[in-house]
């Protein structure tokens, strides 16, 4: 029988990292937008919203986190070991990957609600959730496991936190829209 709560805890090693790269790029209210105003089929590649300055910001926050992770991982591996857990192994070049890959993930859901020709901040339930996790898990599952449940946990928890963090940023005026 799968313990959810192991595979759910295993899961955060993941999730904070993408977390982070996901949740910073609005705070450096970019202003050098990555597609360089390029069009694609009569709509901007990715938008306004997707910045040089954002993306730069998130990897940075991505991999700060991952690198904390590291730093932590055997305090925090040899106490799950206490439970006879074993957490997924955190290096510095595995949080890089993650906080790019969930800025690429970011970036193809902007695409293809440009393709859809949907506005910036058009909300699209589990495209602009699931886009980051989704690209996190198919370049990190290559250097680190990850099970199916640590991932359908990883959708769950994405799902309610993304939701609460866009309405927190909303609050606070760095968001236009809580979603």
């Amino acid at each position: 029988m799968v313990d959810l709560w192991i595979e759910f805890v295993k899961s955060l090693i993941i999730l904070f990292p993408a977390f982070a790269a996901n949740a910073f790029p609005p705070l450096a209210k970019g202003k050098r937008p990555i597609d360089f105003g390029k069009s694609l089929f009569g709509n901007r590649i990715f938008g306004n919203g997707k910045t040089i300055e954002g993306f730069a910001l998130g990897t940075l926050a991505g991999f700060l986190v991952g690198a904390l992770e590291t730093v932590l991982y055997p305090y925090l591996n040899a106490y799950a070991m206490e439970f006879g857990v074993t957490l997924p192994l955190m290096t510095f070049q595995i949080g890089l990957l993650i906080a790019v890959a969930t800025l690429l993930g970011d970036l193809a859901g902007s695409f293809l609600k440009r393709r859809f020709g949907l506005e910036r901040g058009a909300d699209v339930l589990f495209l602009d959730q699931w886009n980051f996790i989704l690209m996190t898990y198919v370049f990190a599952v290559w250097f680190i496991e990850i099970n199916l449940w640590m991932l359908g946990l990883m959708l769950i928890t994405t799902l309610i936190v993304h939701r609460i963090a866009n309405i927190i940023a909303h609050r606070l005026k760095i968001k236009k829209e809580p979603w």
